[in-house]
């Protein structure tokens, strides 16, 4: 089988960034990016996903850069999956300090997301993410107060959710086997 493995580049008026991803990785990163909290939770994602991510991303202000980065992950992940079955659904609780997260996720090329965050920036992230990966993504805050810690842990226990989720099986994990669209 081939390395799930990806490279994009998305250039925009906005916004340059280039992203490869390693699906099957040991959480390694390189992450350049304009905006710093951007670039932690870039690394944060890839340790806790155990996936390689190495970015560049440049933005002309925070919004189009974080959208940006989200949307090109986001295709990158769908670019990288193949055709192997996967246990397809995660679900991860992440605490951080005042901060109880939980994120549960299908990876069905059904995109929808449901996340509570504090930050309307970060909503929008996951927003972008899950609609350009194609999953169903629900991030559920269960207490905090610290809107940092909840984007944190939120961030976390999508990475732990998605490890799992990307873990390959022997047969497909679906009473409808696998959907062909011609």
């Amino acid at each position: 089988m081939s390395a799930r493995t990806s490279e994009i580049h998305r250039k925009t008026r906005e916004t340059d960034i280039s992203i490869s991803l390693d699906i099957d990785g040991s959480g390694r990163y390189d992450v350049e990016c304009d905006d710093q909290f951007l670039k932690h939770m870039t690394e944060t994602l890839a340790r806790y996903s155990g996936m390689d991510i190495t970015m560049r991303a440049t933005g002309d202000n925070p919004h189009h850069l974080i959208e940006d980065v989200a949307i090109t992950l986001g295709k990158a992940f769908a670019q990288a999956l193949d055709e192997r079955p996967l246990e397809r659904m995660g679900t991860a609780t992440v605490v951080m300090d005042d901060a109880l997260v939980m994120t549960s996720l299908d990876i069905v090329d059904r995109p929808y997301c449901e996340a509570d965050c504090p930050d309307p920036l970060y909503a929008h992230w996951f927003r972008s993410f899950a609609m350009s990966a194609g999953i169903t993504l629900h991030i559920l805050v269960v207490r905090g107060f610290d809107d940092h810690h909840i984007v944190e842990a939120s961030f976390k226990s999508m990475g732990k959710a998605l490890q799992t989720a990307t873990h390959v099986r022997s047969e497909e994990l679906s009473t409808k086997d696998r959907v062909e669209v011609d």
